[in-house]
């Protein structure tokens, strides 16, 4: 053990192997690796071993399939076998639902370029795999990259690769303290000695919250059990002379696979049970909890209706193991706000599957400072400080586990964790017929519906459309009444607070009472945020965009910040509403002695108005493409704000609207939003955020390389409107979109148009093809689709309305 490392990464399972290889691969070969007890003495030596192709996030689908490719290289460059049994892999659907949702899953895998997949019968499913029950079946999708390794070669494997590499593996030496120092380096204390690093790397697992409560962090994390069986030879199985596939029953809660000439059975129980919640025994080894069946008996039942010959099969041992979850089931990846040089890589619940994605995403973190894929969906930063609150993780990571295998929906809104925060307004709205979703926590409305109305979950149109085409029509026609509690907001202040703004954000800033829209770029040029900058005109300039996004941006913000400048989030302090519609200046006009005229308050203008008894910080914005403002007021006037401006529209019509309805509007207008058309994996020129840079400025975070990108003609993917022939159902997101069966892009966000009548997605097309009145096809559910280019914001395409 050396007295200085660039790298301590603490935990040596699959996760902090993967991390310590992919770091020595980038050329970090200065890396010690501190282990409590033996690698894989934690979750990794019990793991099952299966990887398989499915995820409901793409980009980790993606990484998932690199973590497959990766396999095969490791166990060659270290010598060490990882036991690769590349089986093949099907998940089948024994529900018409879930038989649509593995269609349209196909056809994501084909957006992603895995090409390897493709859907059969139960007659095929019979033939792949002879001792399985295919009654019920509807189908399946089988993919020939799945199968199962050996979790513990796995694990030599990455750690041995790492050490060839130079980094040093250092087994029965738990570290103990970690003391940050002024120059931002760490004092690693272990049972061996102490070492400075300049850099640290929860990859805890089990142990992940107290290595985290180490330097003040309360991670998102538990640990929980789960079971699978493994059975003495079984006689059908041994017959055969091949090996059965890696089989997930999704109705019937079970994965199965081939062990030896027998059977491995593996349990997502419905009825789901923690253990040691605030993190494992820093005494636990490789043990294991005793099993409990009757907890499982449903489960199981099921999986011995599924395969007949385990109901006459001896069971060999069973194993109940824990396995640390966040919230959403997805890892925590990724820089901690707030402690320098401190880095994540836990709750990675599928480590063998998901365990080469992380490791190579947050190498690239650190040593290139961004990862190359859009790792959003396992980014640290996606929760918040309420998200540690113990009961919150008790209910999300129940209820991920729980419904591990179970049938999900867009339209579908979950329990867990809820009611958590809401806008002061919150039962009035509730009493108007609001029905809520999440977002970070927040309630948010979706729509307004009669009493007694439940919306049913499906994949294609709900039954609560009727209440959107509604909302969307008041909009339209007269004024509607938008909830902004879910746009985050952050105050600038300070005498270098211009000058930093200049240089975090690609537009030229606002003058004096005017608000911009503003792309902020990383150092390659990527998008880092689709915000609005506001001017005040008295000194003080805002940042608004997407509440869920806080602890991300403010984390960009303070790792770019100033000396002389202060960013303060005020999302919780500071809400609103958006009054949109072709009424809306008379409304606002009834409620202030302030000119709210065009020329009073012009398109992209703001300031301060009397608005009724409210001091209210109002600029005039739309998402809806109709004349709109967006009226900012403190939280505890929030419940009057809304009171005086339904009181004012009465007369003019005005109606509640949420979110599902403004959807809607946008893709009318073909506005792009956060998460769909754009991402950390774009770049402007593909999103058309480009329009909205100003390249001569002087320099901005993310310049260059936006700039090399324009000068070299474009990127090769654009944005587009695509006019949809569908019936009952609409694009969502990662649809592939092809030209005569050649793949041509993918759909990132659709819904149907209630003005124009119309299905509408946005899409990134091949350039080359990316003019209005191609005409192209894409799958919608599953099913092959005509689609054709149309110019952009079919609704209003001069933008008269909203500026008007």
């Amino acid at each position: 053990m050396r007295s200085h490392y660039r790298v301590a990464i603490i935990g040596g399972g699959v996760v902090g192997a993967s991390v310590a290889y992919h770091l020595a691969k980038l050329g970090w070969t200065d890396v010690a690796l501190f282990e409590r007890e033996v690698l894989t003495a934690g979750s990794s030596w019990h793991a099952a071993g299966g990887f398989h192709a499915l995820n409901a996030d793409p980009n980790i689908a993606a990484l998932q399939s690199y973590t497959i490719d990766l396999l095969s290289e490791i166990e060659r460059e270290s010598g060490q076998n990882v036991g690769m049994h590349m089986s093949g892999g099907i998940s089948i659907a024994a529900a018409p639902d879930r038989w649509e949702w593995l269609q349209a899953n196909y056809r994501i895998m084909q957006t992603m370029g895995i090409d390897d997949v493709h859907l059969i019968g139960p007659a095929e499913i019979k033939e792949r795999c002879p001792v399985i029950e295919t009654a019920g079946l509807y189908g399946g999708m089988y993919s020939e990259r799945e199968g199962h390794i050996d979790p513990s070669g796995v694990v030599h494997a990455y750690a041995r690769s790492a050490k060839l590499r130079g980094a040093d593996i250092l087994e029965h030496n738990r570290v103990l303290e970690l003391r940050q120092n002024p120059d931002r380096t760490w004092t690693v204390v272990t049972e061996s000695g102490t070492v400075t690093a300049e850099h640290v790397v929860n990859a805890g697992g089990l142990w992940a919250k107290q290595v985290g409560r180490m330097v003040g962090i309360d991670l998102p994390v538990t640990p929980m059990e789960h079971h699978y069986l493994v059975t003495e030879s079984i006689p059908e199985i041994a017959q055969l002379g091949f090996e059965l596939p890696h089989i997930v029953d999704l109705e019937g809660f079970t994965y199965m696979r081939q062990e030896q000439k027998g059977m491995l059975l593996g349990i997502y129980e419905r009825n789901f049970k923690h253990w040691n919640m605030e993190g494992a025994p820093w005494d636990y080894g490789i043990e294991l909890i005793q099993e409990d069946v009757e907890r499982i008996s449903d489960e199981l039942s099921l999986g011995f209706e599924r395969y007949p010959c385990l109901q006459n099969a001896g069971i060999k041992r069973w194993v109940n193991g824990a396995f640390t979850f966040a919230p959403d089931g997805n890892p925590l990846v990724g820089p901690v706000r707030g402690v320098a040089n401190y880095w994540v890589a836990c709750g990675v619940m599928a480590g063998f599957l998901q365990g080469g994605g992380v490791g190579k995403s947050l190498a690239e973190w650190m040593v290139h400072g961004e990862p190359e894929a859009d790792v959003f969906g396992m980014d640290i930063a996606r929760f918040g400080d309420f998200a540690s609150n113990r009961e919150y993780i008790r209910q999300t990571t129940g209820q991920f586990y729980s419904r591990r295998f179970v049938m999900s929906y867009p339209n579908e809104q979950l329990p867990a964790g809820r009611v958590l925060k809401t806008a002061p307004a919150y039962d009035a709205m509730t009493a108007a017929g609001a029905r809520w979703g999440n977002n970070w926590g927040l309630e948010l409305p979706l729509y307004f519906a009669e009493p007694g109305f439940v919306e049913t979950p499906t994949l294609r149109r709900s039954n609560a459309d009727p209440f959107l085409a509604a909302e969307a029509q008041a909009v339209r026609s007269a004024a509607g009444l938008l909830d902004t509690s879910a746009f985050s907001r952050y105050r600038v202040s300070g005498p270098g607070a211009e000058a930093w703004l200049d240089r975090v954000m690609a537009c030229r800033l606002p003058k004096p009472g005017r608000a911009k829209l503003a792309p902020m770029l990383s150092e390659t040029g990527r998008l880092k945020g689709d915000l609005t900058l506001l001017n005040w005109g008295d000194g003080s300039w805002w940042i608004m965009g997407s509440y869920y996004l806080r602890e991300w941006h403010m984390r960009w913000f303070e790792a770019h910040g100033a000396a002389d400048v202060t960013v303060e989030d005020i999302s919780d302090d500071i809400t609103g509403f958006e009054l949109a519609g072709p009424a809306s200046r008379k409304i606002l006009q009834k409620l202030t002695h302030q000119d709210v005229s065009s020329a009073g308050l012009p398109f992209m203008g703001c300031g301060t108005l009397d608005v009724g008894l409210i001091r209210a910080k109002v600029a005039r914005l739309s998402i809806t493409g109709e004349l709109g403002y967006e009226i900012n007021c403190r939280a505890f006037e929030h419940a009057t704000l809304r009171r005086i401006l339904l009181e004012a529209g009465v007369e003019f019509g005005l109606k509640e609207i949420g979110y599902a309805a403004v959807n809607a509007l946008r893709l009318e207008k073909s506005f792009g939003i956060w998460s769909r058309e754009f991402t950390q994996g774009y770049t402007p020129a593909m999103t058309g955020l480009d329009r909205f840079i100003a390249f001569d400025k002087g320099d901005f975070i993310g310049r260059d390389k936006a700039l090399a990108e324009k000068n070299a003609g474009g990127a090769t993917r654009v944005l587009v409107t695509l006019e949809v022939d569908a019936t009952d159902a609409d694009a969502t997101g990662y649809e592939p979109i092809w030209n005569d069966g050649t793949l041509v892009g993918h759909v990132t966000s659709g819904g149907f148009g209630y003005t124009l009548g119309t299905s509408i997605a946005l899409a990134l097309v091949d350039r080359a093809i990316a003019t209005a009145g191609t005409e192209l096809t894409v799958h919608i559910v599953g099913q092959e689709r005509r689609a054709r280019i149309i110019a952009n914001a079919p609704y209003d395409p001069s933008g008269a309305l909203m500026r008007s």
